[in-house]
C-alpha cells in the first residue's frame, strides 16, 4: 500500500511512477482548495472520478464533475476548488519531470511558499 500524503486540503497518494510519469490519487475537502500554482517541467492531466469542483487553468474557470477531465500544459497556472457538498476525488496524471518541487506558489490559503 502506497503511503498517504496529508495536506490541508485533503490528501494524496501515488498508485504509479515511472522515470517520465506519474499517477496519483488525489481528494480535496470540502470548501478547500489547492494553492495556485505551476510548473517548470511538467504537464498534467486531471480526471474527476468522484464530486464537483471548479478548475482554473490560466484565466479560464470550468466546473468539472464526475467522469469530466482537463488538461493542464506544462508552465500554465491553475487550480482546484471544491465548492460542492462532497469530498471530490481526481486522478492526476503528470508527465514529465514529475518531482514535488516543481511546484511554484503564486496564491497559497495556507501560507505555503
Amino acid at each position: 500500500m502506497e503511503p498517504v500524503y496529508y495536506r490541508p486540503w485533503g490528501y494524496y497518494t501515488t498508485l504509479l511512477e515511472a522515470p517520465n510519469y506519474k499517477v496519483k490519487k488525489i481528494v480535496v475537502s470540502t470548501d478547500k482548495r489547492l494553492s495556485l500554482q505551476y510548473h517548470l517541467h511538467r504537464s498534467e492531466h486531471w480526471t474527476i472520478t468522484q464530486g464537483t469542483c471548479m478548475v482554473q487553468i490560466g484565466d479560464d474557470f470550468h466546473d468539472l464533475k464526475t467522469n469530466q477531465s482537463c488538461y493542464i500544459p506544462k508552465g500554465v497556472k491553475h487550480r482546484i476548488t471544491n465548492r460542492g457538498t462532497e469530498q471530490v476525488e481526481l486522478i492526476e496524471t503528470q508527465i514529465g519531470f514529475c518531482d514535488e518541487n516543481d511546484i511554484i506558489r503564486l496564491e497559497d490559503d495556507y501560507g505555503r511558499v
